[in-house]
């Protein structure tokens, strides 16, 4: 063939599967078999191959995904993704119903959505093509994660019209692919993943698309953001008007005349959840008319025009086989629930968190006992009661142990705590739980050293404190199961880079009591170096606001260890950064901030900004933002709709902005 022909060929191999893929993945109406699909996507690549200048953006190759990516980029929303406030009840309805009656001032129709138990994605399209998709973030900033989003087959990558538009919609992994999925993880000994929706974000943030590729996601549209040269007047024209573009909905979104009939639409769907291909946890329920939506507005975190059902939690029955025991960093000692396996939620559940002896007391628990489960919001795993009733007499009591189950030291209750602790340093347990909270995402975050490769490092005696991770060699690691070249490189790598971490993610990763990532930050930003923290006395830690007696204390006991001081000289000989690399104290002062060493309470919502976002630039001109308002508050700010704090502040006369002086004092 010649160059023309071989280009007809491709654009008319590439229109159609990207028909039969859409009549397959989006109608699920299958025009061809899978084979002679996979004939002719097998025809495109190898002219693709061949040709690549010719290859469309829109081909099905598009779907296999690309290069490994570095990282993700940030985006910037153009339009905020918010969350929804919740109901949880038919009266918390009929409160939604009446304030959004009484912002309008008449009643309203109302679109009615399954809530899909996924991941929020926003896609961009230029004249009808796909040029970016991203995660939702905190709402104002996500990361792209196109070539990800590219590989999931529902999602078009070009228009059925050259539209320039930007819609909202939820990634998920169907039931079956999930079970799949963990299936094969299992098999190959690896961490199971805890359901759908943590699978299909963990897939869709892989740095490789090939590995997201594989996993089965799909997709439902539930919005548009932002559209050009089109005028949609109602939610549900909008859901159709987006079906008709060649993007998949659900199809069992309904419009309600009144909230009652909202209310029959959630109640039906409690039972019919689990007949569903995939996971639901609510209904979404928005206000029909476009317009009415814009003039009802939004508050500070969420749209005033809509709300989300939450279904309650499943319960289900199951048996009580044994209680572990396992030991925290902190030397806390937690039982664990072992259950026969059960399903519940659409996860398969052997495990639920009994916190403390006091619980099991409380609930009479004995092993062999039936017991109700359910997941606290529909992700973690408790035990609701006992079925006492079922008891046959075989059932046994259990009694929390005298010594700690992994080196036999006596435990110890704290006075004023209900939990038993092991108090031995050296207790194996500890240190290795103490090594991964050192490598997690808020302390070092160390990219690949998760708790299987920390146990493996630690069984094989390479690791006993922090300071070891960073005298890793390449040759001991490419020693173990599981670690080949290129893998052992990558954590090498890793390791090195974070050797730069500035001072507040070593010190929240040194795992001081009572020391969590704020309080850390604080630290940091006073101190500045690791040297003056050492050398800081209690009276000049409980002179910082956010500082009380005692994880002052617990901050002067933990460095006034040998061991301690040994160890942070190991960590700076090895190169480790000892300094704050963050925006400091001093300087704000310097500025002249009108915020800088003032204690500041934040009320009310805020046009311009969330309270989040008000709260880091307030810190970063040395302010100190709290939630509660005192004597000890030196300005409250108050946005629309303060309420009591508002009226406290009043009552203890203490200075209050609105948000405009607020925002002129930012600097805009």
């Amino acid at each position: 063939m010649d160059r023309n022909e071989v280009k007809k060929q491709i654009d008319h191999l590439t229109d159609t599967l990207n028909d039969y893929a859409h009549h397959y993945y989006v109608l699920d109406e299958p025009k061809v078999s899978d084979a002679e699909y996979d004939q002719l996507l097998h025809e495109l690549m190898e002219l693709e191959k061949a040709n690549p200048e010719l290859k469309r953006d829109d081909s099905p190759g598009e779907r296999v995904g690309g290069e490994v990516l570095d990282s993700f980029k940030k985006v910037q929303h153009d339009v905020p993704m918010l969350s929804l406030s919740n109901a949880f009840n038919a009266q918390e309805l009929r409160d939604f119903d009446r304030r959004v009656q009484q912002g309008i001032g008449r009643s309203l129709r109302y679109s009615c959505e399954l809530k899909i138990d996924g991941l929020a994605v926003t896609l961009k399209y230029e004249q009808g093509k796909f040029v970016q998709g991203a995660t939702r973030g905190d709402g104002t900033t996500g990361e792209d994660i196109t070539r990800n989003l590219k590989t999931i087959p529902s999602i078009p990558l070009r228009l059925k019209e050259q539209a320039d538009i930007e819609v909202r919609g939820e990634a998920f992994m169907p039931k079956r692919s999930f079970e799949r999925l963990n299936e094969a993880k299992e098999a190959q000994g690896e961490q199971l993943f805890a359901n759908p929706r943590n699978a299909a974000a963990g897939s869709l943030r892989q740095l490789d698309p090939k590995i997201a590729a594989k996993r089965s996601l799909d997709i439902f549209v539930y919005s548009i953001s932002r559209l050009q040269g089109k005028e949609i007047y109602s939610h549900h024209e909008s859901l159709n008007y987006v079906s008709e573009l060649g993007f998949k909905i659900n199809r069992q979104h309904k419009v309600c005349d009144t909230i009652d009939e909202v209310i029959d639409y959630c109640e039906s769907w409690l039972e019919k959840r689990a007949d569903l291909p995939y996971e639901i946890d609510g209904i979404v329920i928005k206000v029909d008319d476009l317009n009415a939506q814009k003039e009802l507005g939004f508050t500070a975190k969420s749209p005033r025009w809509a709300t989300a059902f939450k279904f309650p939690a499943e319960e289900v029955i199951t048996t009580l086989e044994e209680i572990e025991l396992n030991v925290g960093r902190t030397g806390v000692v937690t039982p664990t629930a072992v259950l026969s396996p059960v399903a519940v939620a659409g996860t398969t559940v052997k495990r639920a968190s009994l916190h403390n002896e006091d619980l099991i007391r409380e609930k009479d628990l004995k092993l062999g006992d039936k017991v109700t489960i359910k997941k606290a919001g529909d992700i973690i795993p408790e035990v609701v009661n006992v079925l006492t009733e079922q008891r046959t007499g075989d059932e046994q009591d259990f009694s929390m142990p005298t010594h700690c189950p992994e080196c036999e030291s006596e435990l110890e209750r704290i006075e004023g705590e209900v939990a038993l602790r092991c108090m031995n340093p050296k207790c194996p347990a500890q240190i290795r739980e103490g090594l991964i909270h050192f490598v997690s995402r808020n302390a070092m975050n160390i990219d690949g050293l998760g708790e299987r490769v920390i146990a493996q490092l630690f069984q094989h005696g390479l690791i006993q404190d922090v300071a070891d991770i960073y005298k890793l060699e390449k040759g001991e690691l490419l020693k173990l199961e599981r670690m080949g070249e290129k893998s052992v490189q990558n954590l090498v790598q890793a390791i090195e880079v974070t050797k730069e971490n500035s001072l507040e993610k070593l010190l929240f990763g040194l795992g001081i009591r009572h020391v969590g990532s704020k309080a850390a930050q604080t630290l940091a930003q006073k101190f500045e170096t690791m040297e003056a923290l050492q050398q800081a006395t209690i009276e000049d830690l409980i002179a910082i606001n956010e500082i009380g007696d005692k994880m002052a204390d617990a901050i002067v006991t933990y460095f006034d260890k040998p061991e301690v001081t040994s160890l942070i000289q190991e960590l700076a000989d090895v190169g480790v950064n000892m300094v704050y690399k963050g925006p400091k104290l001093r300087d704000a002062e310097e500025m002249d901030s009108p915020f800088a060493g003032k204690t500041i309470v934040l009320t009310g919502s805020m046009e311009h900004m969330n309270r989040n976002e008000a709260k880091k630039e307030i810190e970063l001109l040395g302010g100190n933002v709290t939630g509660s308002v005192s004597k000890n508050t030196d300005l409250l700010i108050a946005g629309e709709k303060a309420g009591s704090k508002l009226k406290k502040a009043q009552e203890l006369n203490i200075e209050i902005w609105d948000e405009a002086r607020m925002l002129e004092e930012l600097g805009g």
